[in-house]
């Protein structure tokens, strides 16, 4: 939007595309605001914006719109508390001799979209929390044609061929406030469409297979983890131990760790004191991060081929199907504040399971904690079709 557009924007007090904010010390309102545009429940197929410096009558707040600011509102897309990832634009604009921070909203492709586990929606000047009926309307709304392909329907796949139980059990409380399922949600069927595991039409989708199938290599073969331990540094080293780790994703990411830790030894050293010092070949925490990125980044379109990982005697390998994606490149892959997301619901579902704590810092987190371990700085080889990241012993 250019600023003519913008100004009148911002005097106009009818408009139910517009919040102005004279600050941002109410951080959670802005974010809620963020998700009342991104459902946009009255259709208007236009973005909301956020005005951060004006008063409610349109005027000058008088705010220093610093860099710290316009960083602290773009960190609100990628913090994990909006989901799905809302389309946004953050930018400092001066709008009728006023500095303003502006913040604007793309209706969502996939909606609902919750904040904290809660759909808010705007009709008019109301923001409220969206009911039951209106989180339906919202979710029948997707429809197939240029959705991310983790939302692409699978038509040989039923609703039977997910694992109910599973997600009323472990998921269903981690995804939706619990006040709004004290309120009585939708049925379970309806609540699969709202959490995007169901399409419109009601089949399964490759978000749902993946996260709640019973058997998701029925219908996508390459969603699982080979896991190869060696004797040695090569390829021809005998093999010590040998597995495939599958099944939904929360047990496939539980037999995961579970896999990494076993083998992963751990010395102990008393050289700086009297007490021992627990000193693993590999930080757990960095081994984590970069396996789960695996899972996260690759494609699981148009390949069989699943997440490898072998652990040699001096390194390990994880080798993810799929090269660089969106945004992302060869050339500035891996670093601070680079991300794009093939996947960006499995994202979502990740992140409501507790194994992704923010998004964009899995890589920082993986450095970070090898070199306070005393191993090398992980080594990324991005090919088009894949990505190898190589992660040394330390010496």
């Amino acid at each position: 939007m250019d600023d003519n557009e913008l100004e009148v924007l911002l005097k106009d007090l009818e408009s139910d595309l517009v919040e102005r904010k004279a600050s941002l010390s109410d951080a959670a309102r802005i974010c809620e605001a963020i998700c009342a545009y991104a459902n946009d429940l009255p259709n208007h197929r236009k973005p909301g914006v956020i005005f951060i410096g004006a008063n409610n009558d349109g005027s000058c707040s008088g705010i220093e719109v610093t860099d710290e600011l316009l960083l602290r509102l773009s960190n609100m897309r990628d913090d994990g508390a909006i989901q799905p990832f809302p389309s946004m634009i953050v930018e400092k604009r001066e709008l009728n001799e006023c500095q303003i921070a502006v913040l604007i909203v793309k209706p969502s492709r996939a909606p609902p979209v919750r904040f904290n586990g809660v759909t808010w929606i705007r009709v008019g000047p109301r923001r409220a929390r969206a009911t039951p009926e209106e989180e339906l309307i919202l979710a029948e709304r997707r429809r197939s044609k240029d959705l991310p392909f983790d939302l692409q329907p699978l038509p040989s796949a039923m609703i039977e061929d997910l694992d109910l139980d599973l997600f009323e059990r472990e998921y269903l409380p981690l995804a939706v406030d619990p006040g709004v399922l004290e309120q009585g949600y939708l049925n379970v069927e309806n609540q699969l469409r709202a959490l995007r595991f169901l399409s419109p039409d009601g089949y399964p989708t490759v978000l749902g297979v993946i996260v709640l199938g019973r058997d998701p290599l029925q219908y996508i073969p390459g969603a699982y983890i080979q896991f190869l331990r060696f004797e040695g540094d090569s390829l021809t080293a005998p093999i010590r131990d040998r597995k495939e780790i599958d099944g939904p994703l929360l047990e496939l990411l539980r037999r995961l760790d579970d896999v990494l830790e076993a083998h992963n030894t751990v010395s102990t050293s008393i050289t700086s004191g009297p007490i021992e010092i627990p000193h693993p070949e590999y930080p757990l925490p960095a081994l984590q991060q970069l396996t789960r990125n695996a899972i996260l980044h690759r494609t699981y379109k148009g390949t069989n081929a699943p997440v490898r990982i072998y652990w040699f005697s001096d390194r390990v390998e994880i080798y993810s199907p799929g090269g660089p994606y969106g945004q992302v490149t060869k050339e500035n892959f891996g670093k601070p504040g680079v991300t794009d997301y093939r996947n960006p619901h499995l994202a979502e579902s990740m992140k409501v399971l507790g194994y992704v704590q923010r998004f964009g810092l899995g890589i920082q987190i993986a450095r970070e904690q090898l070199a306070k371990n005393g191993n090398p700085d992980p080594e990324f080889t991005i090919e088009t079709t894949n990505v190898l990241v190589t992660i040394r012993r330390h010496s």
